[in-house]
């Protein structure tokens, strides 16, 4: 694993009780509920759950990237101790590319058909930094080296169809870098690539962090991702971070139901039978129409009891270790999983 490594003192992003809510002609409907997550400098926050969770929406949210309607509410959203919460929309739009910056999970879709790639990359400099097109060319060949892209003067007059999965994938980190933001989230960033230019993509943004001392949240469904990067995890189910802590005391000892569901479904060398049935997680996630009271996993958990069927909320469980559960503090580990 490459992390984890010293707890780092200076908290760049800070989101407290995030709750988005998305219109529907029936109903209200909050894919995210009361998030509150910190990342440092430097450090790792990996956001993990299945498909529905609310993961991505977290991000939008945190990012002002929600479809028209959408409504969102926060106790409080910092970065380097500005209040988010109190920009105009226009003082966003300045903030948003700048200092803090967002790898889409699907780079096809978010490039722009028509640009070249230098067109693209040059105005979000010019845009946000000034500059001559001279001075924001010689920043995105810098960049787009850097990142691993060859002929890198050559890429900037090609279009995003002419480049590989892996290339635009590069140059969507390169673009994310242009103003050395102080925030990074990558939303799914390696889903849509090969085993290998997954691993040559994760390596490339701990190398990033590591020279710059970036704080990142990269939101994924993998766990085998989680174990290579993260420095810290927070585990989100049906809206809600159900267990946080760093990777290593999340992976060594999962304290939520649901967590260790996640664990259990890996199959682990010299303990999975070659060929034999793997574990799964029985059900599936609510959907947002369903109304939530309580543990939103207890109608998929073996654990349930009357308890679980009241508000609950995070609580400490030592260590660093927050955990939305009425189980004791206990090791829940089944097989000692390690990351």
């Amino acid at each position: 694993m490459m992390g984890s490594r010293s707890v780092a003192t200076q908290t760049v992003l800070s989101v407290r009780n995030l709750k988005v809510a998305l219109p529907s002609a029936e109903q209200q409907l909050t894919p995210v509920r009361n998030v509150s997550i910190d990342v440092q400098a430097g450090r790792t926050l990996c956001i993990v759950g299945e498909s529905g969770c609310g993961k991505s929406m977290t991000a939008m949210g945190i990012m002002r990237l929600l479809p028209d309607g959408a409504t969102i509410s926060a106790d409080g959203v910092e970065l380097d101790g500005r209040d988010l919460a109190q920009l105009s929309e226009r003082e966003f739009r300045d903030l948003r590319g700048d200092r803090l910056a967002i790898i889409f999970q699907d780079p096809m879709t978010c490039l722009n058909p028509v640009l070249t790639i230098g067109q693209q990359m040059t105005e979000v400099y010019r845009r946000h930094r000034g500059g001559t097109k001279t001075q924001a060319r010689a920043r995105a060949i810098l960049l787009l080296e850097q990142t691993g892209v060859t002929s890198a003067h050559r890429r900037l007059q090609q279009y995003p169809h002419e480049l590989s999965g892996g290339l635009r994938q590069r140059v969507m980190i390169a673009t994310a870098l242009m103003c050395d933001p102080k925030v990074l989230i990558a939303d799914e960033p390696t889903t849509a690539l090969d085993v290998t230019v997954q691993l040559q993509i994760l390596r490339l943004l701990r190398d990033v962090q590591q020279r710059i001392g970036l704080a990142m949240v990269l939101i994924t469904h993998d766990l085998g991702v989680v174990a290579h990067v993260a420095d810290d995890v927070a585990v989100m189910y049906a809206g809600e971070i159900v267990e946080m802590g760093t990777v290593n005391s999340v992976f060594a000892n999962p304290l939520h139901p649901y967590t260790r569901g996640l664990m259990e479904c890996i199959p682990v060398p010299g303990r999975t039978e070659r060929g034999g049935r793997l574990n799964s997680i029985p059900g599936i996630v609510p959907s947002l129409r369903d109304l939530i009271v309580g543990c939103g996993f207890r109608g998929r958990c073996k654990f349930a009891r009357e308890a679980c069927a009241e508000p609950i909320g995070l609580r400490a469980a030592g260590d660093n270790r927050r955990v939305r559960c009425v189980l004791p503090n206990e090791p829940q580990s089944s097989q000692g999983l390690t990351a």
